[in-house]
């Protein structure tokens, strides 16, 4: 037990509290601030050139938005004028009919074709739609992805 006892005996007298020097530890602080506020300078300036980045970005996809906003209506005023020519050129061939059946028959292929055309129509405004979304949504998610990835860096 007397090797245990001088052991640390001897460990208390060796170890002394080194004395404390507000000079050293203000200095620390200063550098420690200058550091954090450093840092916080450059993830600011990266942020704001994302934030840049994304306004141009934005305003060019509204200038898209409006770009394909204007291809679907021409598409559905095209679509509407071929679906008013279909509609008073079968009215003209139902006019024109001299019996029931005759008028039966104009009906039954006008419907049939009616059906095929709203299929196709429905099938381009898809696409048109497709496209747009597309058009407009990627670059915006790229820029978003961009500054958060920087960020994250920062």
């Amino acid at each position: 037990m007397s090797k245990i006892t001088d052991k640390s005996s001897q460990t208390a007298e060796t170890d002394e509290f080194q004395p404390f020097d507000p000079s050293k530890a203000t200095e620390q602080f200063r550098s420690v601030a200058e550091k954090g506020v450093e840092q916080s300078k450059e993830a600011l300036a990266k942020f704001q050139i994302g934030a840049d980045e994304t306004q141009k970005v934005l305003k060019s996809t509204f200038e898209t938005a409006r770009s394909v906003g204007n291809e679907v209506s021409l598409a559905t005023i095209a679509a509407l004028r071929a679906n008013t020519e279909a509609d008073f050129s079968h009215l003209e061939a139902l006019a024109g009919a001299n019996s029931l059946s005759a008028v039966i028959e104009l009906q039954t292929t006008f419907l049939s074709k009616r059906f095929e055309m709203g299929v196709e129509q429905a099938k381009d405004f898809r696409a048109l739609a497709t496209k747009a979304m597309t058009d407009i949504s990627k670059p915006v998610k790229d820029v978003f992805d961009k500054t958060l990835r920087d960020l994250k860096a920062a």
